[in-house]
Parts: C-alpha cells; sequence; structure tokens
C-alpha cells in the first residue's frame, strides 16, 4: 500500500509551507516561493490559483505582487490543502472490485478500508500549517499575534 500526493498536492503543501514560514512578514513571490521550496516554476501559478479559489491564500497582483495566507496558519489543515487542490480524497471505488462502493454491496474488506480511511482524513484534518512548518514558526506567529 502507497500514501502518495500527487505532484500538484505536493506543490501545494510545499508552497502553504513557505507562506507559513513567511506570515506576517510580507508579500512572497512565485518565484520566491519556487526557488525555496524546489517547485517549477513554471506549474506554481496554476497551483496557487487553486490555493486562492479555496480562499487558503490572497493574492496581489503587480510588480510588488505576490502571495501571502489568507488564514491563520494554526487554523488551516493538511486536509484543506490537499483538498484545494486535487478536490475530495475519499475514494469511492471498491479496492477489490473497482466499481462505486455499494453499487452491487460491498466487498469483503469494505469497512476496514473505509476505517483507515476515515482515520487518515481525520488525521491530516487535524495536521495544521502551523505544526508543521516547525516549531520556530510556531513560536514567531505567536508573537506575531501578542
Amino acid at each position: 500500500m502507497r500514501l502518495e500526493l500527487t505532484k500538484r498536492g505536493d506543490y501545494a503543501v510545499r508552497a502553504m509551507l513557505a507562506l507559513t514560514r513567511r506570515a506576517g512578514n510580507g508579500l512572497l513571490s512565485a518565484r520566491r516561493i519556487a526557488d525555496a521550496m524546489g517547485i517549477p516554476v513554471r506549474f506554481l501559478p496554476q497551483v496557487l490559483a487553486d490555493l486562492q479559489r479555496a480562499g487558503l491564500v490572497e493574492a496581489a497582483p503587480g510588480r510588488s505582487g505576490g502571495y501571502r495566507l489568507a488564514r491563520d496558519p494554526k487554523t488551516v489543515s493538511l486536509l484543506e490543502v490537499i483538498e484545494a487542490v486535487e478536490g475530495d480524497t475519499r475514494r469511492r471505488a471498491c479496492v477489490l472490485r473497482g466499481v462505486p462502493c455499494g453499487q452491487d454491496g460491498h466487498c469483503d474488506v469494505h469497512d476496514v478500508f473505509a476505517a483507515g480511511q476515515d482515520a487518515l482524513r481525520n488525521t491530516f484534518a487535524r495536521a495544521t500549517l502551523a505544526e508543521m512548518a516547525g516549531p520556530a514558526t510556531e513560536a514567531a506567529l505567536a508573537t506575531a499575534a501578542e
């Protein structure tokens, strides 16, 4: 069993971590995000547009423009970031039969896989950007809020 993000999900998480580490210090250009996080600069605007549509990122156009978080990173979950670019992450096809679950009943492993999926989604929903960006970032965000 593999747990992997798509490239789009990977780039979204990395971009949001870069913005979290920069939170409260102004705008960050797509080029600076790409350079800092090893993301292809040609692909990043598409990912940032998805994050903006989801209300996770704000964009300021223009020569001195850039991006910043739209919400406090303590309130943004990993699940929100992933689903902003990948859509709903719930598996809908039966793991054994490949048809939509429930179409012709449930397979023998349905309940186990559904519980595992729920546990994973709950873990991702509890993990915040502030926590993932590291203790130094959390401390800086707390100081900035005072």
